[in-house]
């Protein structure tokens, strides 16, 4: 629209014709249009109503029996898409067609256009404005729907000087309690193509200079904005392109840096710290309702702005938040879809480790309040409190960002397995029982990492440490049989805490894990015993292994090879060993000892199939070894017994091979804890400040010495011993190197291993719940021992308590033993110098008389 049509229905009033007296008046008063802030004032009127005909057209006035033909509510009424909207609104404008008043149901952004309209026809109507009715008009700042950064300066300076901010409380509880001024807020600046900056110099040359700086200020944003409350849109009947689509994948279009200053401005005042709070308690329900049921983000990506904004402000974790105004915006974030989260993931992914913290912390706080406030039980799940369940999912954008923003290796992983792990012959039953296969699904994995891409795995070290994120007071009142019940189950209305395993401790998630191993045990049970029916076959509902003592390595991997090849299913039933010629029932203990005997057998230097180094006290796997395949593949089926029958094994690897089982190949950062001696060699190559090539005479051929001391060549290059290495290729080949040692002279081995951990793993949640260095801690357990949590939950039985005399003096004898002695008096009772998971406070011990006539 042209200025002259502006000036001919500027101030002309809805809903009612004109008459002459009003045309004489306008001719009249035509000598004071001349004056620049009444100018501006009339394009505010007429920008306000063309934003009520406008919202009216797209929204309603929120009368259901609504009569007016061109309002969104009324009954006969055809929706229109934005654009069109635009053009509508105008011609409805041009012809002062009816407007309707907001329905007093009719919540949102309606009553904001409705009183700011009233407030500019008002203003208008007083043809003859002198300084100081301007001055007032200005003071209220009812025509400001959407912020920047420099408006909210121009309006604190004019605060400052009256002492009184009520106007600026007005404009934030206004803006920052609508989705669409938020979202149109602070937006970023971008450079002006030459065909904008022709125009701008076209204007029209009778605004002041406030105006030319309003427009130079906001020109970009509102060719970003969406129709929705765009007047300048609106006026030029835009095509709706969206600037969004040209942003990269981790921008959005507000200015972060603005916000922030904004902030640290204003929320030093407290009345003012106030409005943004209610603001926000109103703001949330209707964020909530647009993202549920309007589906806003599709139509309008911008509307991501109003999250980046809120989560700006610094004070949301203090506890006048906490009540009310954080759960209920939590609720609304926890609506956003994927992409959505996944871009709100990468945008914070370049924040700082402290800003990320803080908004960690924010969410944390908000379980732990919500967590501490109420007494849950078996009855009052904690799964049911929707504040808890929506901050938890709102820390999940939190963790991923964390994860993206932190040190990433993404390229380095392991080769799938080229045969798939072998079908278990029962399919054919399970086929008639009508259940399907069920690792069919493959393993669980974060639709939010399949969207970015990435995996916790991928992150050698991220921004904070991973334990932050846990929540011990929520660990405390979770309870995990209800939990993994709707983990498993997946229903849309029983938020599972397993799908965000962040927040979880160890022990927390091993007792899942211990309850899917469970039931899995009684599932492959179940199947048996129907198969035994069916086949007339003998009833074999457990894994039962029965061994020789001296020939215990023979027994078990034979035995278990047979398994492996005839029916892998099996591996999955509960372990039961017998010792030949011994009596007793296996009630774990048998089994504990099993494993440590296997694992002594298996990781003994002299039987060549392990390496040990003296200085790291570990053991890698031998290049050289003459055992087969067949012979890594059961080594690996029993760790992975051990880990699904809940045994400890006194292991040593160094963490590279926990890396290597969750997917992720060895390189040079690896070596440190694998071969420290290398790492440090090839570290100094790295740094040497010299002639590489001239001082240390190496190429890209290296050597190795085999069982029987011949030293053997290899090539990290086609040639390589020709290629010598120079401060140029240096990085390479240390690359190349590490590759060599952790990943290619073992690649046999440590596929067959692989292979056989996972034939019992394959279908568990391990990969999903654990990161490597708690699977370390589930294999081997802890060696933090703290013998007085042993104590605390120690039983006694026969007649035995804890003030008897023996008692005393057992307990007071072994806290005098050193640290080799307890290892040792944990290994005789245990089985493992190691505590498990959860510390020696979770060992169920207990102390008996041997009989009623003893005191022994």
């Amino acid at each position: 629209m042209n200025s002259d049509e502006k000036e001919d229905c500027e101030c002309a009033t809805p809903q009612a014709e004109t008459s002459p007296a009003r045309g004489a008046a306008r001719e009249q008063e035509e000598p004071d249009i001349e004056n620049p802030e009444a100018s501006r004032m009339k394009r505010a009127a007429a920008k306000h109503l063309i934003e009520r005909y406008y919202h009216q057209l797209t929204e309603g006035c929120g009368n259901e029996s609504c009569s007016n033909s061109w309002c969104a509510s009324s009954v006969g009424f055809s929706r229109m898409d934005n654009n069109a909207a635009a053009v509508k609104a105008l011609e409805l404008y041009k012809v002062n067609a009816k407007l309707c008043d907001p329905h007093p149901s009719k919540k949102g952004t309606a009553s904001t256009y409705l009183e700011s309209s009233a407030h500019s026809n008002s203003a208008c109507s007083n043809r003859k404005l002198n300084h100081k009715d301007v001055h007032a008009v200005r003071d209220n700042f009812k025509d400001i729907n959407y912020l920047t950064e420099e408006k909210v300066y121009e309006i604190l300076d004019i605060c400052g000087e009256k002492e009184d901010y009520s106007p600026l409380i007005r404009v934030i509880g206004r803006v920052f309690s609508s989705a669409e001024g938020l979202v149109q807020s602070f937006r970023r600046s971008k450079p002006h193509t030459k065909e904008e900056l022709k125009s701008l110099q076209e204007k029209d040359e009778d605004k002041d200079e406030d105006e030319k700086e309003a427009a130079a200020c906001s020109a970009t944003a509102m060719e970003e904005d969406s129709p929705t409350s765009s007047s300048s849109r609106l006026g030029e009947c835009s095509s709706g392109e969206n600037d969004v689509q040209k942003l990269a994948p981790d921008e959005v279009s507000v200015d972060v840096e603005a916000v922030r200053r904004v902030y640290e401005r204003l929320l030093s005042n407290e009345k003012i710290e106030a409005a943004f709070l209610n603001a926000l308690v109103y703001l949330s329900p209707n964020v909530e309702c647009d993202l549920t049921y309007h589906n806003v983000y599709s139509r309008d990506p911008n509307y991501l702005n109003l999250f980046v904004i809120v989560m700006e402000n610094n004070n949301l974790h203090s506890p006048e938040y906490l009540e009310i105004a954080l759960p209920q915006f939590c609720k609304a974030m926890s609506k956003l879809p994927l992409a959505a989260q996944a871009k709100l993931t990468r945008l914070w992914s370049h924040y700082s480790a402290e800003q990320i913290r803080r908004m960690m912390e924010t969410f944390q706080q908000l379980i732990t309040f919500k967590v501490i406030s109420n007494e849950f039980s078996s009855r009052n799940l904690v799964n049911d409190d929707d504040a808890v369940v929506a901050a938890t999912k709102c820390l999940k954008i939190v963790y991923y960002a964390n994860v993206l923003g932190g040190d990433l290796d993404t390229e380095n992983n392991e080769d799938e397995d080229e045969e798939p792990i072998p079908e278990s012959s029962e399919l054919t039953l399970q086929e008639l029982l009508g259940e399907e296969r069920r690792n069919k699904k493959g393993p669980r994995v974060d639709p939010l990492e399949t969207e970015l891409g990435v995996r916790t795995n991928d992150c050698r070290r991220p921004l904070i440490p991973f334990e932050e994120f846990v929540n011990e007071p929520l660990n405390e009142v979770l309870e995990m049989d209800k939990d993994y019940t709707f983990f498993k189950v997946e229903t849309e209305n029983k938020f599972s805490f397993m799908t965000c395993p962040f927040v979880l401790n160890a022990v927390t998630k091993n007792l899942g894990l211990y309850y899917d191993n469970r039931i899995r045990m009684y599932s492959e049970r179940r199947i048996t015993v129907l198969y035994s029916l069916v086949q007339g076959q003998q009833l074999n509902p457990y894994l039962r292994l029965k061994v020789r003592r001296d020939h215990i390595i023979d027994d078990a991997l034979v035995r278990l090879e047979m398994i492996a090849m005839e029916n892998p299913a099996d591996l999955k039933k509960q372990l039961y060993v017998e010792f030949e010629g011994e009596q007793g029932v296996d009630e774990g203990g048998v089994s504990k000892e099993f494993f440590q005997l296997v694992v002594e057998e298996i990781f003994n230097p002299d039987i060549g199939m392990f390496t040990y180094d003296e200085h790291t006290r570990l053991f890698w796997f031998n290049s050289s070894s003459f055992e087969n395949e067949g012979q890594y593949t059961l080594i690996g089926i029993v760790l992975g017994l051990a880990i699904y029958n809940n045994c400890i094994l006194d292991v040593h690897f160094p963490m590279v091979v926990y890396r290597k089982l969750m997917g992720k190949k060895g390189t040079f950062r690896d070596l440190a804890d694998a071969n420290p001696v290398l790492y440090q060699s090839l570290k100094e190559l790295v740094e040497y400040e010299g002639n590489v090539e001239e001082d240390m005479m190496i190429t890209f051929q290296i050597s190795q010495t085999d069982p029987f001391g011949n030293r053997l060549m290899y090539d990290l290059r086609e040639n390589g011993d020709k290629i010598p290495v120079t401060n140029e290729n240096r990085k390479d080949f240390v690359a190349l190197y590490s590759e060599y040692i952790l990943n290619k002279s073992v690649e046999k081995q440590f596929k067959a291993f692989r292979r056989g951990f996972h034939m019992v793993t394959n279908e568990s949640p391990l990969k999903y719940l654990f990161r490597p260095e708690e699977i370390e801690l589930l294999i081997c357990g802890s060696r933090n021992l703290d013998f007085q949590a042993l104590e605390e939950t120690t039983e006694y039985d026969g007649g035995y308590n804890k003030d008897s005399r023996i008692i005393k003096e057992f307990w007071e004898t072994l806290h005098s033993f050193s640290e080799e002695q307890k290892r040792l008096f944990l290994q005789f009772t245990t089985g493992t110098d190691r505590a498990p998971v959860g510390g020696l406070g979770k060992l169920k011990m207990i102390i008996a008389k041997n009989g009623p006539d003893t005191d022994r």
